[in-house]
C-alpha cells in the first residue's frame, strides 16, 4: 500500500501564496534551476523545475520539515496534474501496491522511500524520530553533485518481467543558485536555529 503522510507544512505554503498573489504560476518562477524562498534571512525551501521528465512533475522542492522535536529536509515533488504520479500517457489502473524510487547524483545511487501525501510525493532515504527525512550524506551529494536523476518504478509488470524503472525526472544541480542554495536550506536544520524554528512556525497553513 502506498503510505500517506500528513507532514508538517513549512515554507512551500508560503511559496504557493506568493506565486498566487504574484500571478505567475510555480513552474514559471522556478525556471532556471534552483530558487531559494524570497523575502526571509533564513530559507526553508528551495524549488526548481525539472530539466528533463517523463512524469507529471511541476516542481521538486527542497524542504525544511519538522522532524518531531527536530527537524530534516525532505524532497518533495509536486504534480503538474491532480495525480497520482504517473510516466506520461499511463493510466492510473497500472499502478502498483508498492513504488520504489531511487535518486541518482552523478552516478552514485541513493536508494529512496516513496511516500504520497494528499497534494505531493515525499523521497527521503533515512528517518528522524520516525520522521522521513534526507540523510546528510545525500545532502552531501545534492550540495556538491552537478545532476540528479529521480527514478520511479510506478506501474505493474507484465507477468514473468523484472522490476523495472519506468519513470525519471532529472534536476540541474548546478543551475540556479546550485549548491549555495541546498547550503541555505540545510541551515534550517542545525541545531539550534531557534530563528528557522520561528520562521516556519509563522509560515501561513495555506494549500498548494
Amino acid at each position: 500500500m502506498h503510505t500517506l503522510l500528513n507532514p508538517g507544512r513549512s515554507g512551500l505554503a508560503a511559496l504557493a501564496l506568493s506565486a498566487v498573489l504574484a500571478g505567475t504560476s510555480v513552474t514559471a518562477a522556478t525556471a532556471g534551476g534552483w530558487r531559494l524562498e524570497e523575502g526571509v534571512s533564513a530559507p526553508s525551501y528551495a524549488v526548481a523545475e525539472p530539466a528533463s521528465s517523463n512524469l507529471n512533475i511541476d516542481v521538486v522542492a527542497l524542504v525544511c520539515e519538522e522532524a518531531g522535536t527536530d527537524r530534516g529536509l525532505q524532497l518533495q515533488v509536486y504534480l503538474s496534474t491532480p495525480g497520482p504520479l504517473l510516466p506520461v500517457g499511463a493510466a492510473p489502473h497500472r499502478l502498483k501496491a508498492a513504488a520504489r524510487a531511487e535518486i541518482a547524483i552523478d552516478g552514485r545511487v541513493f536508494p529512496a522511500d516513496v511516500l504520497f501525501a494528499g497534494d505531493h510525493v515525499v523521497l527521503a532515504d533515512a528517518r528522524r524520530q520516525q520522521a522521513p527525512v534526507l540523510s546528510e550524506r545525500l545532502l552531501d551529494a545534492m550540495q556538491a553533485g552537478r545532476s540528479m536523476m529521480l527514478r520511479f518504478d510506478l506501474l505493474g509488470e507484465r507477468p514473468g518481467a523484472p522490476e523495472a524503472f519506468d519513470g525519471e525526472a532529472e534536476i540541474d544541480l548546478g543551475a540556479g543558485r546550485g549548491g549555495k542554495a541546498v547550503a541555505a536550506v540545510r541551515r534550517c536544520a542545525e541545531p539550534g536555529g531557534d530563528h528557522a524554528r520561528d520562521h516556519m512556525a509563522r509560515a501561513p497553513a495555506a494549500s498548494h
